[in-house]
């Protein structure tokens, strides 16, 4: 191999693992507003951090103004609010939700889990499966099913 070659072969290496290096990129930062009170938003922010998102935890006074400046309506509101990629997720919403919301980009404010169901991340009160659902909802304030758990 001459040095042309080598320098090619080299370039091209480069390129590769520069763009694997891309498509591996982290996951955004999640921000979690919660009130100073509330266990279960802790036990949420450890089920995102165990899924692979760097959690900050801000503590607040209000959850719902923090709610409303985010853009959530209350209707959908639970005990902590938070944002990660853009998006808004409201209380108990599972981490692989969040990572699917992540990769398709709706245009949407974001997902919610309304109240504070027994069976949701965070929550875990044993053997207690209560279905629940997680809804996105979009830019026009319209609410869809995302997902529903438990899943059969």
């Amino acid at each position: 191999m001459n040095r042309r070659e080598l320098l090619q072969v080299g370039t091209a290496s480069a390129a590769l693992l520069t763009l694997g290096a891309r498509a591996a990129s982290p996951l955004p930062v999640v921000d979690v507003y919660k009130s100073p009170t509330c266990g279960c938003c802790g036990a949420w922010a450890d089920h995102m951090r165990r899924a692979g998102f760097e959690v900050r935890l801000h503590v607040v006074d209000d959850v719902p103004a923090a709610r409303k400046r985010l853009g959530m309506p209350d209707a959908y509101g639970s005990c902590h609010t938070a944002t990660v990629g853009g998006y808004v997720v409201e209380g108990h919403v599972p981490a692989d939700d969040v990572k699917r919301l992540l990769a398709a980009r709706p245009a949407a404010i974001g997902l919610t889990v309304p109240g504070m169901p027994p069976s949701a991340p965070g929550m875990d009160v044993a053997e207690r499966r209560d279905p629940y659902q997680v809804f996105l909802l979009d830019k026009r304030g319209h609410v869809t099913v995302f997902a529903s758990y438990p899943k059969a």
